[in-house]
């Protein structure tokens, strides 16, 4: 695979990464909920579910996904309303970071992991991502290297992203702030989370 080729898929994949969305909102939450390591931890989740697409994306499975509308859809439908469960827990004083923060608890390990890598693998955005994008780089995949490098390239970009994210919200500096305002941030990442998950619904 040339250079230039791993490069453009370098440059989509970053982009892809840093554009705002339901990833954000979920690694904010959580950093917000359960300081750096759950951020992290979050992230990592997260890229583990863009690995596997990636995955999915080079052995063919894709094209078998998008001509199988019926399991992309029931795909697509399970990931929305998990997003809008957890935008309700969002809404809910008791349910969201900030009634946690305020009963002195944190979100767990395992909580954080669990929505990281399901808002990757329930988030329809992803899986078009891949299936209209990721697809083209496929074909450069000549070796078990390149296809090595093809499927840990998204991955390991979008855990070190969202890492970096999280890394920067938990600062000393910046965490006290965010939790002074995680009543707002509850209230303003479970409206975006269901939003977008109607959203989906309606459009499939």
């Amino acid at each position: 695979m040339d250079f230039s080729v791993w490069l453009g898929l370098l440059t989509i994949c970053s982009l892809g990464a840093m554009t705002p969305g339901l990833s954000l909102a979920m690694v904010v939450r959580h950093t917000l909920g359960g300081g750096r390591r759950n951020g992290i931890i979050c992230s990592w989740a997260h890229s583990l579910g863009i690995g596997a697409y990636a995955l999915v994306t080079l052995l063919g499975l894709a094209v078998i996904l998008k001509e199988a509308p019926m399991v992309f859809n029931s795909i697509a439908i399970a990931g929305a309303l998990y997003l809008i469960y957890i935008g309700l827990q969002a809404l809910r004083s008791k349910g969201g970071v900030s009634g946690n923060l305020a009963e002195g608890k944190s979100t767990s390990a395992l909580t954080a992991a669990r929505d990281g890598l399901a808002i990757s693998i329930f988030n329809p955005k992803i899986m078009l991502f891949f299936l209209a994008l990721f697809s083209q780089f496929v074909l450069a995949a000549d070796s078990m290297a390149a296809k090595s490098i093809i499927v840990l390239t998204p991955l390991v970009v979008d855990g070190v992203w969202y890492s970096i994210v999280a890394m920067a919200l938990s600062h000393s500096a910046v965490l006290p702030k965010l939790r002074q305002n995680a009543a707002l941030i509850d209230k303003l990442s479970g409206v975006v989370l269901i939003l977008l998950s109607i959203r989906v619904l309606v459009t499939l």
